[in-house]
C-alpha cells in the first residue's frame, strides 16, 4: 500500500508537474491478477483495484489498517468498469458486469474477486473510507440506475451523472460513489469550476480513448495548473484545507467518490 500526504496551499504554489502529478495523480493501479491500494493521508481515504484474470483474488488488510481484517473499522465501494466479474462477501456472491456498484459496510469480511472470462476481466475501482457506523451491504445494477441530466449542447457538457451510493439510494456512512457519462460531442464534465469545501473527493477516468487525453485544471483561478491524464488514472482532492480550490475536467467517462460533508 503506497502512501500518500497532502500538500499544503504554501506546497501547491511551489510544486512543478513532476511534483504535482506524484502528489495528486495515481497511475499504477489496474494490474492483472493484483489487488492495489494507496492510502491518502486525507480523510484516510483508501483507494484501489481489482484486476482478477485468471485467478481470484483475496482483500486481505494491510499493515497501514491497524486492523485484523480490511473492513473492521471502514466501508467500501466498489465499481466494476470492465468484464463480467462477481464479489464475494461473507460467503453471498454478487454478480457485477460492467457499471454494476456494490457497497460494502463495515465489519464484513469479504472472500474473492473473480472474472468469468480470463481473456476479457473484470475491472474492480475500490474506494474506502473509515465508517462509524454499520450499513448493509448492497449492490445497484447499472440498468436499474436513474441519470440526471445536466447541460447543454452550447456549452460542450451534455452529461449524464447516475448516483449508486447516497441518500436516496444506496445508504452508507460517510462514502458517496457513482459516475457520469458524457453525450457525443461534450467534452466539458465539471462545468461549471467549483470547489467542495468539507470534503475530500476521488475522480476515477475510465473509457477514455488511447489516443485522448483528460485535461483537469486545478487551483485557485488566478493561479492554475493543469494535469494530463490518461485512461484508467484517479485524482483526489479536497478543496479549503490541503488541496487546491478549484477544478474543471474535460473527459468522456469519469467514476467519482467523495466522502460525505460534515461528517
Amino acid at each position: 500500500m503506497r502512501l500518500y500526504q497532502m500538500a499544503d496551499s504554501v506546497r501547491y504554489g511551489l510544486m512543478n508537474t513532476d511534483e504535482l502529478r506524484k502528489t495528486f495523480l495515481l497511475e499504477e493501479l489496474f494490474q492483472p491478477n493484483e489487488i492495489e491500494f494507496a492510502y491518502v493521508d486525507l480523510d484516510r481515504t483508501v483507494i484501489g483495484s481489482a484486476v482478477p484474470a485468471d485467478k481470484s483474488l483475496k482483500l486481505e488488510t494491510e499493515p497501514e489498517l491497524r486492523a485484523d481484517y480490511f473492513l473492521e473499522r471502514r466501508e467500501l465501494g466498489i465499481l466494476n468498469v470492465g468484464g463480467a466479474g462477481s464479489v464475494t462477501v461473507d460467503g453471498k456472491v454478487f454478480d457485477l458486469d460492467k457499471l454494476d456498484c456494490l457497497y460494502v459496510g463495515r465489519d464484513q469480511r469479504m472472500s474473492s474477486f473473480k472474472s468469468v472470462d480470463a481473456t476479457k476481466p473484470a475491472l474492480f475501482y475500490l474506494l474506502s473510507y473509515p465508517a462509524h457506523a454499520e450499513y448493509p451491504t448492497a449492490m445497484v445494477k447499472f440498468a436499474d440506475l436513474k441519470p440526471v441530466e445536466l447541460g447543454t449542447v452550447e456549452t460542450c457538457n451534455r452529461r449524464k451523472i447516475y448516483k449508486a451510493i447516497y441518500k436516496e439510494g444506496i445508504k452508507s456512512c460517510q462514502l458517496v460513489m457513482g459516475f457520469t457519462m458524457l453525450e457525443p460531442g461534450s467534452n466539458w464534465n465539471t462545468m461549471p469550476p467549483h470547489t467542495h469545501m468539507r470534503r475530500s473527493e476521488v475522480y476515477f477516468y475510465f473509457d477514455v480513448d488511447p489516443a485522448h487525453r483528460v485535461l483537469h485544471l486545478m487551483g485557485p483561478p488566478d493561479a492554475t495548473s493543469h494535469l494530463v491524464v490518461a485512461d484508467r488514472k484517479l485524482w483526489f482532492h479536497r478543496d479549503g484545507r490541503s488541496m487546491p480550490g478549484w477544478e474543471q475536467s474535460t473527459t468522456r467517462s469519469a467514476g467519482y467518490g467523495r466522502r460525505k460533508p460534515g461528517v
